[in-house]
């Protein structure tokens, strides 16, 4: 072999060696920028994850002020829509208000206001409270609803039916009405608000008899006496569309006042005296407070007949939540319906306790939606009871004018 293919066999792989060396040299210094340049692009390259960084954390930000801003708009307009808005049911009034705005306070027993107001809390109704001795009203929560033209007495009104069909000897208390598989006598009848009994009694009685015993007992006229604002309950001229026994089970037909139950109650419980109820504005009123008796009704027969049913509905009845946490006994009626008038679903229950020196008649009318109905009205009123009887109410003695004093001697030694 020659010397020339011998260094020409030698040089090549040299070559070759020298180019590879070279390639990857050029190579590695696209891969790998210079020191500056490096700097330069992680300098870029953080300011761009920084920009994008602040970009994000602002649109997080106005995302997170934009969420809250609508759930606290959603709040406001939940809990606007809570306090406009009735649901379960096409009734217009609130269930829950402010009961007290507007109220004259100045001549009322205050002990007994804050009790009454206490009791009622956010409910949107109203309490009167009477002295059943004497007729003064000791406190008339939300006056604006309780000087109204009255609401449908829903079963409050099965009192007048009572009295009227034991007055006309219709029935007694141990009188059993049956229809179907069911009988029951008068105090059961009370106590579980019966409907049936009650619309027997109306259709036995006929309209006259029930206009009559109505009037009697001061429906349809003003309760109270010189009264600012007062306006008188609705009886009808003629039978209901809906029925006679419709307008003694559940009063359809009748607007029936918180004054008016107040006082009729107040003549049960005194034995029969009816008095004008009377409202002090001032300390002055109060001290020269005089009662005025508007009939004597001739009913002390029955009232005996009636107070186990009425009792019976706070002990096993419809109004046992007035009884909650409050052992002392009360006699009642509940009522629930809808007022086809305003409309609004209605919670009536009205009463008197039987204990101590300063018996007290409390009536709860509570106007709104489905939330409300005699038995949420009747814990109320025991709440009014319970609230006073902590603080020995009841066994006070109440100082009183000398013209009350000889009132109430005059009323009570008939």
């Amino acid at each position: 072999m020659q010397p020339k293919t011998v260094i020409g066999i030698l040089i090549v792989p040299v070559l070759l060696a020298m180019a590879f060396t070279q390639a990857v040299a050029a190579t590695s210094s696209k891969k790998k920028p210079s020191s500056s340049t490096a700097k330069k692009t992680a300098t870029s390259s953080a300011k761009k994850s920084v920009s994008k960084s602040a970009k994000s954390s602002k649109s997080s930000s106005r995302a997170r002020t934009a969420s809250s801003t609508r759930y606290r708009s959603n709040v406001v307009r939940s809990a606007a829509y809570r306090r406009t808005v009735v649901r379960g049911g096409p009734w217009r009034e609130p269930t829950f208000a402010d009961s007290t705005d507007g109220d004259w306070v100045d001549g009322e027993d205050q002990q007994v206001r804050k009790a009454a107001v206490d009791a009622l809390g956010p409910y949107n109704g109203t309490v009167a409270v009477v002295d059943p001795y004497t007729g003064r009203v000791l406190t008339l929560v939300n006056q604006k609803l309780a000087l109204k033209s009255g609401f449908q007495p829903c079963s409050t009104i099965k009192i007048v039916a009572a009295l009227a069909a034991l007055s006309e000897g219709i029935i007694d208390r141990n009188t059993v009405l049956r229809w179907g598989r069911k009988k029951l006598d008068l105090t059961t009848a009370l106590a579980k608000s019966d409907n049936p009994y009650f619309a027997t009694l109306g259709e036995k009685l006929g309209f006259d008899r029930v206009s009559y015993y109505a009037r009697l007992f001061g429906l349809g006229e003003r309760a109270g006496l010189n009264i600012e604002g007062e306006q008188p309950g609705i009886l009808p001229t003629k039978t209901p569309d809906a029925g006679l026994g419709m307008m003694t089970s559940f009063g359809s037909g009748i607007a029936l006042t918180p004054l008016e139950l107040a006082a009729m109650l107040g003549a049960i419980a005194n034995g029969g005296t009816l008095y004008y109820l009377q409202h002090p504005r001032s300390p002055e009123d109060v001290a020269t407070f005089i009662p005025r008796v508007k009939r004597h009704l001739d009913i002390q027969p029955w009232i005996p007949e009636v107070r186990p049913g009425m009792s019976g509905a706070v002990e096993f009845g419809t109004a046992r939540r007035a009884a909650v946490q409050y052992s002392e006994p009360i006699l009642g009626k509940t009522g629930t319906c809808t007022d086809q008038r305003t409309p609004t679903h209605l919670g009536w229950f009205g009463s008197f306790n039987d204990v101590g020196r300063n018996k007290l008649v409390v009536v709860v009318l509570l106007t709104g939606g489905k939330p409300v109905n005699g038995p949420v009205a009747s814990g109320i009123a025991g709440a009014v009871y319970r609230n006073l009887s902590v603080q020995d109410y009841f066994a006070q003695a109440r100082p009183i004018s000398p013209a009350t004093l000889v009132s109430t001697q005059a009323c009570c030694s008939r």
